[in-house]
């Protein structure tokens, strides 16, 4: 059952869907309308909303500002070989926003799902930054 819930805007749900599921793992909860879609993957629920898509999470605010996909925030999927995920996703025309960096807690790489939005795929190198360390 996920635990965390994270919502992105994307310009074509459709596109999101194939995205995060041939290339991430994730797995289709729900896509009860076009404008909307639940997916999975272990403790994480992605929401995908198209901007201005009706009412829920994509619906204009009262202002008349509607939400729009890309930016820098994301969420951070933990792989155990960061230097084979990179080589098939490339293989399979995945775009990068740069190329893998080395920081203090792992290694990691920027890709873009169909609207720009970041993902971050990280390869832990301290026992302390996996997501299973007690």
């Amino acid at each position: 059952m996920a635990t965390v819930s994270v919502r992105y805007f994307v310009d074509d749900v459709d596109a999101a869907i194939a995205f995060y599921r041939d290339h991430l793992g994730f797995s289709e909860v729900m896509h009860p309308a076009p404008a909307f879609a639940m997916l999975a993957r272990g403790d994480l629920r992605l929401l995908l909303s198209a901007p201005g898509g009706g009412s829920g999470g994509g619906q204009a605010l009262p202002d008349g500002r509607v939400p729009e996909p890309g930016g820098w925030n994301r969420f951070a999927l933990q792989v155990e070989d960061l230097d084979a995920e990179v080589a098939r996703l490339r293989t399979a025309g995945v775009a990068f926003r740069g190329p893998v960096v080395d920081g203090v807690g792992g290694r990691q790489v920027l890709i873009e799902d169909p609207s720009a939005n970041s993902v971050e795929l990280f390869q832990p190198t301290r026992a302390e930054a996996r997501l299973d360390a007690d």
